[in-house]
């Protein structure tokens, strides 16, 4: 399983999370201590908004340890809104395509989780991709392909909430018309450049951890606590979602996922 953080609140280097805390990501692309595998080495990637409206985005198929550019920019770069994603394979190929964050317009996603069996069924997801996502649809994940799927609902003028809620619905149902038995595993997290939206789902009522941790309005949503004082980080709650918008408290609600 991968690990990732998000990140919302005054400006700050990139490095302070990637690289500076004790349990950092990059920290934790070696030795992930809540995960299935301590060694998230598939790939990394950064995606971060800057003077535009779309993000940026740097993604590398080396693991992160081993890259100088990715402290190198991480050093340089700041932002109030960034993602970033270190990534253990669940099957799918090594490219730079298949490394998340993934974006398309002004939106942006990270995924830890999986979609049991997803190539029996990968043909009918990529079906719930309107014509517009579909032509930002670059690599073979499922990951990517649940994003678009979402981004296409919310360009009919759904929000982010109902349209997660109607893709995994439709992507359970599909499982079951398939008597797919394994998990559908969503821990993830959605922006479009203002708010953040942190998803803890599982179908069998498991997921991969999320944390949350807001200190004077500095909000980071992590797989793993990103520090030892663990008083600071809370664990959101399984099959509840997060919305965190600058200026504004953090609500929290429960998944609505037949």
């Amino acid at each position: 399983m991968c690990r990732w953080i998000a990140y919302s609140g005054e400006a700050i280097h990139l490095e302070e999370l990637v690289f500076k805390r004790r349990h950092s990501l990059l920290a934790q692309s070696r030795r992930a201590s809540e995960a299935m595998k301590a060694i998230n080495g598939d790939g990394f990637g950064i995606g971060w908004y800057g003077c535009r409206t779309s993000p940026v985005l740097f993604r590398e198929t080396m693991p992160a340890w081993l890259d100088p550019n990715l402290r190198n920019l991480c050093h340089h770069i700041k932002s109030t809104l960034f993602f970033a994603h270190v990534r253990a394979s669940t099957g799918t190929a090594t490219t730079k395509y298949n490394c998340h964050p993934f974006v398309c317009d002004q939106w942006m996603f990270v995924h830890n989780g999986q979609v049991a069996d997803y190539r029996r069924i990968s043909r009918q997801i990529d079906a719930l991709i309107d014509e517009h996502c579909y032509q930002e649809r670059e690599g073979t994940t499922d990951s990517e392909a649940i994003f678009l799927a979402i981004i296409s609902r919310c360009r009919t003028g759904m929000t982010p909430i109902a349209a997660t809620e109607s893709v995994l619905s439709e992507i359970q149902q599909l499982m079951r018309q398939n008597n797919i038995k394994g998990p559908l595993r969503f821990t993830a997290a959605l922006t479009d450049g203002e708010s953040i939206y942190g998803f803890h789902y599982g179908s069998d009522d498991i997921a991969p951890t999320l944390y949350v941790s807001n200190i004077e309005g500095n909000v980071i949503l992590a797989s793993e606590p990103l520090d030892l004082q663990r008083e600071c980080w809370q664990a959101i709650p399984l099959n509840h979602v997060l919305v965190i918008t600058p200026n504004k408290p953090i609500t929290s609600q429960a998944l609505t996922i037949t």
